[in-house]
């Protein structure tokens, strides 16, 4: 039996520990009781957090959006301006992919699809990372044309992530951000309103 602790501390722990237990056996194959068990609680304690295990997993995703948010959007990323901007953008977030690649299966992970609920929860985030972008790309374009890119930059760095989560967890970060920021940067800096 575990040490009662606060319903916020014990709340984080929750989420934490079934993040893990979620991606190691999947939504489908994980029950309350293993999480209960990987937290070394009753599963009747979980059930005051959790009324089931889809809102569990529903707050997993909404964990897991708003911390990519704050990464993301870092007054060290955003108060600073050109290409120095678009480094320290990726390299925050292909460090938290490094870090949290379990987070990041949640929000981006193919999985989803099958589920509408969690589909539009996760498309919630990501769009709201392109809207967290949109106002960072500087270029003298029209705010469609903004939008447009802001969602590109979503694109492209999620596509590098799932390949490099498929090949493995071992990859530099730093590397990484400078050769995906290199093409980001050109392409902002060449987009321009139509003549």
């Amino acid at each position: 039996m575990s040490l009662r602790m606060p319903a916020a501390e014990r709340r984080e722990q929750l989420l934490s520990v079934a993040l893990d237990v979620f991606a190691g056996e999947g939504y489908h194959q994980t029950s309350m009781n293993q999480i209960a068990e990987a937290a070394g609680i009753t599963k009747p304690v979980l059930y005051q957090h959790f009324v089931s295990k889809r809102e569990l997993y529903l707050a997993l995703i909404e964990e897991a959006g708003e911390r990519l948010l704050r990464i993301i959007t870092a007054p060290s990323i955003t108060e600073t301006s050109g290409r120095r901007r678009v480094e320290l953008g990726f390299l925050a977030y292909f460090q938290w992919v490094c870090d949290d690649h379990d987070s990041f299966q949640l929000l981006f992970g193919g999985g989803l699809r099958r589920d509408a609920e969690f589909s539009e929860a996760a498309g919630k985030f990501q769009s709201r990372v392109a809207d967290a972008i949109e106002p960072l790309i500087t270029a003298d374009i029209d705010t469609e044309h903004r939008r447009t890119l802001a969602h590109a930059i979503v694109g492209l760095a999620e596509g590098v992530s799932r390949r490099l989560i498929r090949l493995g967890n071992d990859f530099d970060p730093e590397l990484i951000a400078r050769q995906v920021s290199e093409l980001a940067w050109a392409g902002l800096r060449a987009a321009q309103r139509p003549l």
